[in-house]
């Protein structure tokens, strides 16, 4: 059992502890952004319009596997790749919907395609929610567009 010093030297210790600790947390919040800094949107990353996309024959499996990997990190949330409306429209078929540059456009573009596009338009009239801006560079892009390719059964 601790003695009757011992225990008021550890609450002591806990007491100018917790004092430091409050310090630096102030210190830490008059560093921090406010909150309307924090919530302050980022500036999105437009890529420039595309014009043609060279598709692969027979598809290219490392880009198709990367292309699974950005679709969990950034696609999967609102996306199905069956037919299935989630948020945004299923992926399956879209391949045989759609021409890769317009695919490759709603990912890299989709504010000018919301803005210029009819089908894009009725997609959002579909399903009343705009795709957001995941800042995809055209490289990913493309092996999305790849993973996509596999999923409807290229090969």
């Amino acid at each position: 059992m601790f003695s009757k010093n011992a225990l008021l030297t550890v609450l002591l210790g806990l007491s100018i502890a917790s004092c430091t600790s409050k310090k630096e947390a102030e210190e830490a919040a008059k560093n921090s952004p406010t909150p309307s800094e924090a919530a302050a949107p980022q500036a999105e990353v437009h890529g420039a319009e595309l014009k043609s996309v060279e598709l692969t024959n027979p598809l290219n499996k490392e880009w198709v596997s990367a292309g699974k990997g950005i679709y969990d990190t950034k696609c999967l949330a609102c996306h199905k790749l069956t037919d299935e409306k989630l948020v945004g429209p299923g992926w399956s078929g879209v391949t045989k919907k759609r021409e890769a540059v317009w695919i490759m456009n709603m990912i890299t573009n989709v504010e000018m395609m919301l803005e210029k596009d009819d089908e894009a338009q009725k997609l959002l009239e579909q399903c009343l929610v705009r795709m957001p801006n995941q800042n995809v560079t055209q490289d990913d892009a493309r092996k999305i567009l790849e993973f996509m390719r596999s999923n409807d059964g290229e090969k």
